[in-house]
């Protein structure tokens, strides 16, 4: 039987397990919102989903409570992605659990995660003493909120994309901090900040800044946002290259931020912006 995100512990009340429970992971496939943009057989695009993970805690074999942040990077290309609450519940159920040290969180933490999610996962634990090097930043590139435009659609409009292409292509990176979608289940907001990076016919900036505002009352998860963001400026502006990436702003401890491109690039790093 395949999961659906209605039968996630999203929107209902949970007793919170403190001792280790690797069932808790809700997996659900990525391929049922993937059907809806038109994507089957070979991705067109390749990726990570960035987790970082900042109410980690567990006891040491003498009882003493440890901390720590996670950083999780799920390839996109893994068949499920891991429903948000369900994951902070199986993070809370380390709190009362003993373990020897942080390798051995680390393995449980690398097997239940891939075997969630159906690929290998990379895990970076940082502890107290590596907090003081934890950077901040903010997503390079033209800021598209400058432009004083009037908005009155707030659901996704591929049709507001456009680029010119009657002239020489160019190289741009673009961003935006107006990006909002909610909740797929509980129609509880997500906020984040979207970096557009493309090699094409130059997109129109106005009418790209009305579609992502587009997004203000769409109900859809993070990953699934992204991946239609990424999809809809293929179809409609026709980049050679192109990678967005966004970060979205915490929800009980947990932060996700996809980035999805179909060009060899660095990965982007993993700077918590402001609003993190």
């Amino acid at each position: 039987m395949t999961n659906t995100p209605d039968q996630s512990p999203l929107g209902k009340t949970s007793a919170y397990q403190t001792e280790y429970a690797p069932e808790l992971l809700f997996p659900i496939p990525r391929q049922q919102k993937r059907d809806e943009l038109g994507i089957s057989g070979t991705l067109p695009f390749f990726g990570v989903d960035i987790w970082n993970a900042y109410e980690i805690s567990w006891l040491n074999m003498r009882g003493k409570p440890q901390v720590a942040i996670a950083t999780i990077t799920v390839p996109a290309d893994s068949p499920n992605i891991i429903e948000s609450k369900s994951f902070k519940l199986y993070l809370n159920s380390f709190n009362q659990t003993r373990l020897a040290n942080t390798d051995a969180l680390l393995t449980l933490l690398r097997a239940d995660l891939s075997a969630a999610v159906g690929s290998p996962v990379h895990i970076a634990l940082s502890t107290p003493e590596a907090f003081s090097s934890v950077k901040m930043g903010e997503l390079d590139g033209v800021l598209l909120d400058r432009l004083d435009i009037e908005i009155d659609q707030y659901t996704p409009a591929p049709a507001l994309l456009s680029a010119n292409f009657a002239e020489a292509m160019v190289e741009e990176t673009l961003t935006s901090h107006l990006l909002k979608s909610n909740c797929l289940v509980t129609g509880q907001p997500d906020w984040a900040s979207v970096q557009i990076h493309y090699v094409g016919p130059q997109i129109d900036q106005e009418g790209l800044l009305r579609y992502l505002i587009g997004f203000r009352e769409h109900n859809e998860f993070h990953e699934q946002c992204v991946e239609r963001i990424f999809i809809d400026i293929m179809r409609q502006c026709k980049p050679t290259k192109l990678a967005v990436y966004a970060r979205y702003t915490r929800r009980g401890g947990l932060d996700i931020n996809p980035w999805r491109t179909n060009f060899s690039t660095a990965r982007p790093l993993n700077l918590r912006t402001a609003r993190q």
